[in-house]
């Protein structure tokens, strides 16, 4: 008997959020993008014409609700195991069957793996042959980036479908019709705050059996008074306390997150910058780490627009080694500013990656001989430095190449007139008109 069935069969055991689990998808709450009555997901479940699919997003958002949807709609046969726990012996078992009742009944089969990013390589390409034959159609479940942990071979006979978090109204929707429904908490007669209910449906964090779980242990914790149970949004507090911030340090929302916050310093927006910073904090994301990426910042994208930049943020991660959270937090908010607020050049960046590409790709003459390393006996007989003019000697500057002979005239630092790296670029402007 597989999962399906036993809930079916113990609904009155359930907790709150299986009891409210849709059945249809008319009574599905969210992701209106792929799901609307005008979208081809919508219309290959409802027509029983799904082709293999990758369900893709955080934790309740409905991702095995949809599966079970599916389950209650096709008239295929429907299979379901979870990665964690199930392995190859498994997918082949699911996979005979469905080659007999191809064969016998002329039936497909659809087969709902939950978790499938916990497959490995071995198991994902056991089942590949199969899916690219269509002796099943493949519903995959995953929190994490399918591009990056699912086989591409599978990944390109599936569609993806992203779901989003919930918002929280559509949270609310689903907390106050799970107090009205029988199948809910409409026999405990419950009288809830609209406060209490927001405060639910906002620390949810887009997750709703998260609400759901929080509800139905306000109610169940709260006292009855004149015949209904009264929930405050005390009642509420103690339920749920902290919103819950979707991250996952090794995980796609932890790039998404960190790469707002990079653009957004780039982007000289020290708001967006700070929020971001804010969402990393509270995250529990390591300080070191988002120190890095401010030094990061500091570098390629300003620069020696103000140098004073990468020396602030060096200065804020060697601070905040030293003295860690809470107060790290203002260390890091500083150097945040500061990167988000300075002029910017990306023109150090341009610089040291055309030089590696024209070094990989390009054969040069060599060092010039009067640029060569005279620290040794013989050198002079070798003819090293032979020539070397010592800019000291000529009031700082002497023109002389410096590059091979085969490079003479390439250019790869090109100070942009912003900042100080316009100071930079003015003077080497001014020996270049002087001494050529």
């Amino acid at each position: 008997m597989d999962m399906f069935e036993i809930l079916k069969k113990n609904k009155d055991n359930r907790p709150l959020a299986e009891r409210m689990r849709p059945e249809t998808l008319d009574e599905f709450v969210g992701q209106k993008h792929i799901l609307g009555k005008n979208k081809m997901l919508y219309r290959a479940i409802m027509t029983d014409n799904l082709s293999s699919i990758i369900l893709y997003g955080p934790p309740g958002t409905g991702k095995t609700t949809l599966a079970m949807i599916i389950a209650n709609t096709t008239k295929s046969e429907f299979r379901q195991i979870n990665a964690v726990s199930s392995g190859v012996s498994d997918i082949k078992k699911i996979i005979e069957e469905a080659q007999n009742n191809l064969k016998i009944n002329s039936k497909r089969t659809i087969l709902f793996i939950d978790e499938i990013h916990r497959f490995n390589k071995l198991q994902q390409d056991a089942l590949l042959p199969y899916v690219e034959r269509g002796i099943v159609v493949l519903i995959g479940a995953t929190t994490e980036n399918p591009y990056f942990e699912v086989n591409k071979a599978l990944l390109s006979r599936s569609m993806i479908f992203e779901l989003k978090e919930l918002t929280q109204d559509e949270i609310l929707d689903v907390l106050k019709n799970a107090l009205e429904s029988p199948k809910g908490l409409k026999e405990y007669n419950v009288d809830i705050d609209e406060e209490a209910l927001k405060y639910i449906a906002y620390n949810a964090g887009g997750d709703v059996r998260r609400a759901l779980n929080a509800l139905e242990m306000a109610v169940k914790t709260s006292e009855r008074v004149e015949g209904k149970i009264k929930v405050t949004l005390e009642d509420a507090y103690e339920c749920i306390q902290k919103r819950v911030i979707l991250y996952d340090k090794n995980g796609d929302y932890h790039y998404d997150l960190i790469s707002a916050f990079i653009k957004s310093m780039r982007g000289t927006d020290p708001d967006a910058a700070i929020y971001y910073l804010a969402k990393l904090i509270e995250s529990g994301e390591d300080p070191m780490f988002i120190a890095r990426r401010i030094m990061i910042c500091a570098s390629e994208d300003v620069g020696n627009a103000d140098p004073m930049a990468l020396v602030v943020a060096t200065n804020a991660a060697t601070a905040v080694s030293m003295i860690g959270f809470p107060e790290a937090r203002i260390i890091l908010a500083q150097a945040t500013a500061y990167v988000a607020c300075a002029p910017k050049s990306n023109a150090c960046y341009l610089a040291i990656d055309s030089a590696l590409e024209d070094v990989r790709k390009n054969n040069d003459s060599g060092v010039p001989p009067y640029l060569r390393d005279v620290h040794y006996e013989g050198a002079n007989k070798l003819s090293r430095g032979i020539g070397y003019k010592y800019p000291h000697d000529y009031n700082g500057y002497v023109k002389q190449d410096y590059l091979p002979k085969s490079h003479i005239g390439n250019k790869y630092y090109i100070p942009k007139n912003i900042g100080y790296e316009s100071k930079i670029r003015e003077r080497l402007n001014k020996l270049k008109e002087v001494y050529e």
